[in-house]
């Protein structure tokens, strides 16, 4: 099911083989460890601990976050594809997007795999990149772009604004759109992935002790993300009802 899209580090990765969907999802939070990997706190991990935790989670929670999105989707691609961005000068990142057929595509860059302290934490981040594929978060930000773009840039015209006004209009009102619901995408995002990394045998609370080491962005107008405290909330109330149910 998993097609890389990178040789990722020391070429661990290349060797990876992915875990067969019927996997059945481990119903508490604490994982098993592949053996030999670290995954206990420390500073930083070497680039081999890196490469072999990044390989050990995306073998496991692949299948997972696939049979996730099959479970809650009709008609969506459910084929993840998870690679690396190569670029040695690129920051601590992950990201989704959708490949040139609608392929969901998950990549992380070579910056977070390092910065990354346990497999908790990349598990709890695949699964958060992989919810924003499930829910469907990149038609519906397109969706408010659009119609942002299309407001500011229809009054800008009916107040006789030049061409490049009004195109300057619709690129603030695309901007404004895209950003009005992306801290509620966030908090989506960060309370399906904490279930997908549960179900995969991952502790997503130690998971989100990454929000800990990233710049809080605050309550910015306008931003992109939410608080990281409010992140954080998000799943330790998501992992309580997961210990209830």
């Amino acid at each position: 099911m998993m097609r890389a899209l990178a040789v990722i580090l020391v070429g661990v990765v290349a060797g990876c083989a992915p875990l067969p969907v019927e996997v059945e999802p481990v119903r508490r939070p604490m994982p098993t460890p592949a053996p030999a990997v670290q995954t206990q706190p420390s500073p930083a991990v070497s680039a081999e601990v890196a490469a072999r935790n990044f390989t050990a989670v995306v073998s496991r929670m692949e299948p997972v976050a696939e049979r996730e999105c099959l479970s809650r989707t009709r008609n969506l691609d459910c084929d993840f594809q998870i690679g690396v961005d190569r670029n040695p000068n690129a920051p601590p990142n992950a990201f989704q997007t959708l490949g040139p057929n609608g392929e969901p595509v998950i990549g992380f860059t070579l910056a977070l795999i390092r910065e990354a302290r346990n497999q908790d934490e990349l598990a709890f981040i695949l699964g958060h990149e992989a919810a924003h594929h499930i829910l469907g978060h990149i038609p519906r930000t397109q969706q408010t772009a659009a119609a942002g773009a299309l407001i500011l840039g229809t009054l800008a015209s009916l107040g006789g604004a030049s061409e490049g006004t009004i195109r300057q209009a619709q690129q603030a009102g695309a901007t404004i759109g895209a950003r009005t619901y992306s801290r509620d995408y966030e908090l989506e995002a960060d309370a399906l992935g904490t279930i997908i990394a549960w179900n995969a045998g991952y502790d997503p609370e130690r998971g989100a002790e990454f929000f800990a080491r990233i710049p809080d962005p605050g309550n910015r107008f306008l931003g992109t993300h939410p608080p990281n405290a409010q992140r954080a909330e998000i799943v330790r109330r998501t992992v309580a009802q997961l210990r209830g149910r």
